[in-house]
Order: structure tokens, then C-alpha cells, then sequence
């Protein structure tokens, strides 16, 4: 792992460490990436098999991400006009449409596979940083290239929460 290097105050705002929360580890991120990348593949089988997608994504958003606790800084990759989501209801909306007239469902395409190559991972107390590439596979095989840099910390109960996930299509994509 490469040397951590000093963070913004604005980054270190986003934690508050609590003792009794656990200790972040890589496997715990590699964990987190795992859940997601098969949440975002069940709600388009949700979507596919006339299942209840929408409740699917609440569920990820409801157990990866920390709008409950507090912010998300939330730019989603296909987003042109509302490029940021600040609350629950438009990162939802960016999942499977809803309150964001741009919003095209992404997690409703639907994914086959999604698979994380990390760049790299930092981890501060309860703060991490994961960077690369995630590649999501269509259900005729073709792979589509994303980068994303997500942001993790521990909640007081010792749940990995995204507080960060900035993702975008590769230069002249």
C-alpha cells in the first residue's frame, strides 16, 4: 500500500471515529465493493424479472451509503445536467428514476456483472479512499470502463458507509 498523505480538513470532517465502532480494514472495503457491485446486478434482475427494483435500491443505498447518518458527496457517472445528489431520494432517482428529470435508471440497464480493479486504497482511522476502475458487463458481454474514487467511513455501530462516490466515463468516452 502507498504512503497516506495529509487530508483536507474537509475530508477529515466527514469522520467523527468512535472507539467502539471497529477497525477499518481493507477486507472491509473489499467487502463493501463486493455488496454493492451485487446490489446494482440484483436490482436490474429485479427490473428484468418485473420484481420490486426500486425497493432493491433502497436497500443498497439504505446499507452502503450514509444519507441516514449524514452526507454523501454523490456524483454519478451519467449525470450531465444535476451532476451532484445530495440526499436519498436523488441518488435513488440516479439508480432507478425518480425525482431527477435526467435520470435514465442506471442500476436498471441491467448489469450482468460489476467487477472493482482498485488503483489504490488509503485508510486514515475511519476514513478510506478507494480509487480505479469498475467495469460493468451488459447482458451481451460487452464490458463498460468506469472510474470512480469512493470515500468510506465507519458509523457508530461499526458499519462501512460510502460517504464519497465520484465516478465518470474515461477521457473522450
Amino acid at each position: 500500500m502507498k504512503a497516506l498523505v495529509p487530508m483536507t480538513a474537509a475530508v477529515l470532517a466527514l469522520t467523527s471515529f468512535s472507539a467502539s465502532a471497529g477497525v477499518l480494514t481493507e477486507d472491509k472495503i473489499l467487502e463493501a465493493q463486493s455488496k454493492w457491485a451485487e446490489g446494482i446486478v440484483r436490482i436490474g434482475e429485479a427490473k428484468l424479472g418485473g420484481g420490486d427494483y426500486r425497493s432493491e435500491a433502497q436497500k443498497l443505498l439504505d446499507s452502503l451509503y450514509n444519507y441516514n447518518n449524514g452526507e454523501v458527496l454523490f456524483k454519478p457517472t451519467k449525470a450531465k445536467n444535476d451532476q451532484f445528489r445530495e440526499t436519498f431520494e436523488e441518488a435513488h432517482s440516479y439508480f432507478v428514476t425518480g425525482v431527477v428529470d435526467e435520470d435514465n435508471g442506471f442500476a436498471i440497464n441491467p448489469w450482468k456483472q460489476v467487477r472493482f480493479d482498485n488503483h489504490d486504497i488509503m485508510i486514515h482511522d475511519d476514513f478510506a479512499v478507494a480509487m480505479g476502475n469498475y467495469f460493468f458487463t451488459t447482458l451481451d458481454e460487452k464490458e463498460v470502463k468506469v472510474e470512480y474514487t469512493f470515500g468510506y467511513r465507519m458509523d457508530e455501530q461499526g458499519d462501512l458507509k460510502i460517504v464519497l462516490h465520484h465516478s465518470s466515463l474515461p477521457f473522450g468516452s
